[in-house]
């Protein structure tokens, strides 16, 4: 069966059985996976390079030896890293509780043991899925960031007072410039994000944020 969405599942559990057995089920539906034995030994893939710009998703064991899935959890959300890399918890009956407080937290759900295959599965291409969107937002906001880093100052200046709403003569007036000049730097700020309106403008910055 091919997956709906190509990505890189993470596995981390302390359980060698278990990791051996969504290795094969993850194989089995043509999913790709990595797996580490500790909370630890995947902070230190973390710490070889940038995640791939591919979709993840991190299926963590609640309870470990060492750094526990939870703290592992926390220390993801501090960087920023949920969006693009959904966790789904793998855990016991006596843990759901602590799961279903770091979904409210911003994990993407928990699953319990012993799951079923095709819930977990399911789960797993859906996380896939938002990450895709998460790295799509990403890419829009670098690009974005990248656009506004090639105007001048004065275009920056222009873009903030048109974004306000107002009109050429009212920016020539506190710039100090020309109408004439307000419109060309207008032209190129338009030119350079790529918009055809002030209100097209506005979205994009929006988005930005």
């Amino acid at each position: 069966m091919q997956p709906l969405i190509d990505g890189l599942i993470f596995i981390v559990d302390d359980d060698a059985s278990v990791r051996e057995a969504l290795a094969w089920l993850l194989r089995s539906r043509r999913l790709e996976s990595e797996h580490f034995a500790s909370a630890e030994a995947f902070e230190q893939r973390l710490a070889e390079g940038p995640l791939p710009l591919q979709p993840l998703c991190l299926l963590l064991d609640v309870r470990m030896p060492g750094t526990s899935g939870l703290v592992l959890f926390d220390r993801l959300a501090e960087r920023g890293l949920l969006e693009a890399m959904p966790v789904i918890f793998l855990t016991g009956h006596a843990d759901v509780p602590t799961a279903v407080d770091a979904v409210k937290r911003g994990a993407f759900d928990f699953c319990e043991k012993p799951f079923s295959d095709n819930a977990l599965v399911d789960r797993i291409e859906q996380a896939l899925g938002a990450s895709l969107r998460a790295l799509e937002v990403q890419r829009v906001r670098r690009g974005l960031a990248e656009r506004i880093a090639e105007l001048t100052e004065r275009e920056r200046d222009v873009m903030r007072l048109v974004v306000e709403g107002l009109p050429n003569k009212l920016i020539a007036d506190q710039l100090a410039i020309s109408v004439r000049t307000v419109e060309v730097h207008r032209a190129r700020v338009f030119d350079k994000m790529e918009v055809k309106s002030a209100v097209e403008l506005a979205n994009r910055l929006r988005d930005l944020q």
